[in-house]
């Protein structure tokens, strides 16, 4: 939006986060009445589970957590998390070298706003999370998008990165398994991205929320892990939110060399102070308890998904590949674009994804985020993590909507 004096234009400038906008109007819509399916948020349906509700009830009866903690987070919870990296990526770090943060946005502003001088570039492989960019241009930096499309699995080459470089790169984004086309890149391309960002002295800053939930037997590779040249350049980013269901409880971290965490440290003290103490006691159950909470939410994602790329891929002038993990779909909706659709009030012509959403919503009452929220048009991002009636229910009406489009 323009500043208008009133607002700084750095604050001005920031565009709202669209799959957060998709969903509360798709919320809005059905507390109208409305029978809304909405596939824009990524969120898993299921509840938190009931030892991690336990141990939150607990601390919030415990004085001990009734007053201020270190900014850094509690020093059980950094010591669970390093345990916790340790087991699940093969990454041996100290827990000093653990910043607790409220949510995986915050860790996600905190790294760059830590790494950042005014005009350094980001390279951040495309489609993108909405969230990155924006977070990006707050710290000052300047994102480089670098588009991988459907032809190349949504994942970009070590080439299309050398091709974006110039003497401003900074950082490298990195995240597999992605948000928003639930890419995994194999283990030998993790290597090759990350050997090729060392060579260039690059920090690589790699987003790791989505690491248990990949799907067919394709593993998670840590860039950390796989590529230690990378040494004191590497922070990752990380939370409870996806893989147990814990969105809402706002607990993220972040690890890096000891200097990076602490000046992202001294920037939180001031930002937010210490994380609800609740909060990261429940993520303390979650971290060190077992996975089966994961593993049963995996099967009933693994079951949608399949439906979904099945459905969507049956509708003519639709490509979707098949993700292999997170909890999205990200279709190639270019052939639909400039065909003629049936409206209430005549026939309509979307020349773009957003205004191909903005009709589906409209016209069928089904939610969906599109393509410009991650980068080019033309796409659409559906998630997959809600009930099966209710995304049964959608493809359908969305199969028999775009099914009547006319070139």
């Amino acid at each position: 939006m323009p500043s208008n004096g009133r607002i700084s234009e750095r604050i001005a400038s920031i565009a709202e986060s669209a799959t957060l906008a998709v969903d509360a109007k798709a919320k809005a819509l059905k507390a109208a009445g409305r029978p809304v399916i909405g596939f824009g948020a990524g969120e898993p349906d299921f509840p938190t589970p009931g030892y991690i509700v336990d141990a939150a009830v607990a601390a919030a009866k415990d004085p001990r957590f009734h007053r201020y903690s270190p900014a850094a987070g509690l020093p059980e919870l950094k010591k669970a998390i390093a345990e916790k990296t340790l087991r699940d990526s093969g990454y041996s770090i100290d827990p000093s070298q653990v910043l607790v943060t409220n949510g995986g946005k915050q860790a996600v502003y905190e790294a760059f706003a830590t790494l950042l001088n005014p005009g350094d570039e980001v390279l951040v492989p495309s489609p993108y999370w909405t969230t990155y960019p924006e977070a990006i241009r707050l710290a000052g930096g300047v994102p480089v998008e670098v588009f991988a499309g459907p032809e190349q699995g949504y994942m970009v080459t070590v080439s299309q990165l050398d091709a974006a470089l110039t003497e401003k790169t900074k950082v490298l984004l990195f995240v597999s398994p992605s948000n928003p086309t639930g890419a995994v890149y194999p283990a030998d391309e993790v290597a090759e991205i990350g050997m090729w960002a060392a060579d260039h002295g690059l920090f690589v800053v790699t987003d790791e929320i989505y690491e248990h939930l990949t799907y067919d037997g394709v593993p998670f590779t840590s860039i950390a892990t796989r590529c230690p040249e990378l040494g004191d350049k590497v922070v990752i980013l990380n939370g409870v939110a996806k893989t147990y269901a814990m969105t809402g409880w706002r607990v993220g971290w972040m690890i890096a060399a000891p200097d990076v965490i602490k000046a992202a440290t001294n920037l939180q003290s001031h930002l937010s102070s210490n994380v609800s103490n609740v909060s990261q006691m429940a993520a303390l159950a979650a971290v060190s308890g077992p996975l089966t909470a994961v593993d049963d939410m995996k099967t009933a994602f693994d079951r949608r998904r399949k439906a979904m790329v099945e459905a969507l891929n049956s509708i003519d002038g639709v490509n979707c590949p098949m993700p292999e993990g997170a909890f999205y779909a990200y279709a190639d909706v270019r052939g639909l674009l400039g065909r003629e659709f049936p409206g209430a009030a005549g026939p309509l012509r979307p020349q773009t994804s957003a205004e191909l959403a903005a009709m589906i919503l409209d016209t069928v009452e089904v939610a969906v985020v599109p393509g410009e929220a991650f980068g080019p048009s033309g796409f659409l991002r559906l998630s997959y993590a809600l009930g099966d009636e209710d995304l049964k229910t959608g493809m359908d009406r969305l199969k028999d909507f775009l099914g009547q489009a006319k070139k």
